[in-house]
């Protein structure tokens, strides 16, 4: 992986030992969504921790000039947990792309032709 990649994404726990697989995953998770939606991650983060018997992941990321965005999950497993909480924000991110889109002169919501005077 790259190493700036390395560096703008941590990965963390508490209470939890975590290996580097997952974390390996949560890094590639984070930069696959950071490239679909805004091109390349400034900063990004992953922390799991444990609530009883589920493990909590909570995913955070900032790309270009939008602001820092978050998603939590918990489940049984720390691997769904982390789909889950990418799942989330990544659906953010498309919603923050669409209001940026959307905003812009020309470009009006879905199916309302823009009108001119």
């Amino acid at each position: 992986m790259d190493v700036l990649i390395e560096k703008a994404i941590t990965v963390g726990s508490s209470n939890v030992e975590i290996g580097e697989a997952l974390a390996e995953k949560a890094r590639a998770a984070l930069t696959e969504l950071a490239s679909k939606y805004f091109g390349r991650i400034t900063k990004g983060s992953v922390h799991f921790g444990r609530e009883g018997i589920e493990y909590r992941c909570t995913a955070n990321m900032q790309c270009a000039a939008i602001p820092m965005m978050s998603a939590e999950a918990s489940h049984k497993d720390p691997h769904i947990a982390l789909a889950v909480a990418v799942d989330r924000l990544g659906k953010r991110l498309r919603r923050t792309k669409r209001e940026l889109h959307d905003s812009k002169p020309g470009h009006g919501p879905k199916g309302m032709p823009e009108v001119s005077r």
